[in-house]
């Protein structure tokens, strides 16, 4: 498994709410809980689309 910059996470922000992004390391995704959404990293590459997004559970 990849792991994602620290720096990395300090910028990147959800395309949607330009809310600050979790990182989860198990499932290889930046989650964006006010958005509802996780975004997909490939080969360590976040894929900031939100057309390639997860939508979460609603909990």
């Amino acid at each position: 498994m990849s792991m994602i910059d620290p720096r990395l996470l300090d910028i990147l922000v959800c395309p949607l709410t330009k809310t600050r992004l979790r990182y989860d390391e198990a499932a290889q995704e930046l989650v964006s809980d006010a958005a509802g959404l996780a975004y997909p990293v490939r080969d360590g590459v976040p894929i900031m689309l939100v057309e390639e997004a997860r939508e979460l559970p609603q909990s």
